[in-house]
Order: structure tokens, then sequence, then C-alpha cells
């Protein structure tokens, strides 16, 4: 279990080098639920710790957010463990949460305390650095989700400071389509964990990922144009933004004004 195709080492370090993902000293936490994309994400670490000329350290977290009663945490602590990786899991009663509070959305409340569980789980043993394995097709996902759903042209970053907890979260797996990691999966053996989430395959994601899969059936270059929509440099000509009251009505008495001379 210490190999990565050289394709796909080139991504990973394209994605540390250009962000500036991983530095010397750095101590990472990585959250690991056992799916395919956490897993492959810790796999990929300990080899780029062999690798990479800088000295960090990895620890691995999995969050039990209580869905089910048989969550097979031993799977995830055995497969840390054959990488030299420490780990440990926490229970976190999301279920009991979300069930209580039906009227905020439920993936949004399971995202808020798990990432509030590792932020503190991090802060408390000595973690600067907080390793998420989200991949392009999720970046690419949250930028059509954002502007569908809120009416705004926003996505998640590679590299993301939290001055409240002095912690930043880097996505080393930002340039991996995740087919790439399925086929990296199978390969190496793993079978990844189901999720637990009782929603899982109805969310909004999966809704937009299933319009994005329509969408390159008629034009395989939608995914590449939205994808690159994602970039700074990609903004064209856009509205101003809009007025509040006050600043419209400020607006109004000087056009009137104006027209009155």
């Amino acid at each position: 279990m210490n190999h990565l195709p050289q394709l796909y080492f080139s991504k990973l370090m394209r994605a540390v080098v250009e962000f500036q993902l991983i530095e010397e000293e750095d101590h990472i936490l990585v959250g690991i639920s056992g799916g395919k994309d956490s897993i492959f994400l810790t796999y990929a670490l300990a080899i780029l710790q062999k690798r990479l000329k800088k000295k960090f350290s990895l620890h691995a977290l999995t969050i039990d957010p209580q869905f089910t009663k048989d969550f097979p945490v031993e799977r995830i602590a055995s497969f840390c463990k054959d990488l030299s990786i420490p780990f440990e899991a926490v229970s976190v009663n999301i279920a009991d949460t979300i069930e209580h509070t039906p009227e905020k959305n439920p993936c949004f409340t399971c995202a808020f305390f798990r990432r509030g569980a590792i932020n503190r789980y991090a802060k408390e043993h000595g973690c600067n650095k907080v390793a998420y394995a989200h991949h392009h097709d999720d970046a690419v996902e949250t930028l059509l989700i954002s502007l569908l759903y809120s009416g705004q042209i926003h996505t998640f970053t590679p590299k993301t400071y939290l001055d409240r907890s002095d912690i930043t979260v880097i996505r080393p797996l930002v340039y991996f389509r995740e087919a790439e990691i399925r086929d990296a999966i199978a390969i190496h053996g793993f079978t990844p964990i189901p999720s637990p989430c009782p929603l899982d395959g109805t969310t909004m994601r999966q809704d937009v990922k299933d319009l994005i899969s329509r969408w390159e059936k008629k034009d395989p270059q939608i995914y590449h144009h939205l994808a690159a929509a994602m970039r700074e440099n990609a903004v064209g000509e856009l509205w101003p933004k809009a007025q509040t009251r006050d600043e419209m009505l400020e607006t109004y008495r000087a056009y009137k004004k104006k027209s009155c001379t």
C-alpha cells in the first residue's frame, strides 16, 4: 500500500505546490469518513509524507454522526493502522439534532456540527491544518448549487484560513475528478463504507450532479466551461450590486434633482 500512479501523484503535487497547502512542521488532521474520497485522501497524504521534502505529521479523525448503530469504525481504524497514521473516532449525535430541528436544512446541520467537532479536535490536539477530501467535481457542483439556489457565484477554495479557530483548511484533491478516485480505490482493493446518511442520493448536490451529467451528454464541454468559471479571471460584465432602500432613495433624489435642472 505505497503506490500512486505518476499521473495521480502529479495532480496531488500540482495542488500542493500551486496553493501552498503543506508547509514544514505542519500537523494535519485528516477528516476520514470511510467513503472513497476520504480513504483516497488519507492514502495519498501517507505517500506524500514519504516523498515530499517537507516534514509534516498526519492524524486521522472519524466523526460518527450516529445515523446507524453499527458504523464500521474498526475498518477505518485498521486502514489507518496499515498506513501508520494515528486514528481516533468521535461520536457526535447529529442524527438527534436533525430530528429535533426539522425547520433547518439537514445537510447544513450535519456539515455545521461535523466541522465544529473536527475543528475543536484539531485545536485540542495541536493540529494547525485540517484536510478534507473535496475533489474537482465537488467544487464545480458547489459553484452551480450556489448560483441556482442562492443567487451567488461562489465555491470553496483549495486553501481557507479560519480566523476564529486559527486553523487552515486544505483540500489536496481539488484536481482529481471523482471517477479517478473511484478507479484508484478499486485498484487498491478497499471497499468504501457506504454513507450512513438517510438522505444519501436524494440531496440538492445529487440533483446538480445529475443535471451536469445530462448536460454533458448534449455538450461534452459543459463541465469544462463550469470549471473555468471558478477562476477569478473568469468574471466578465455583471450588473452593479443591488442598492438598499436608502441607497435607492438617495439615487432617486439625485436623479430627480438632475432632471429638474
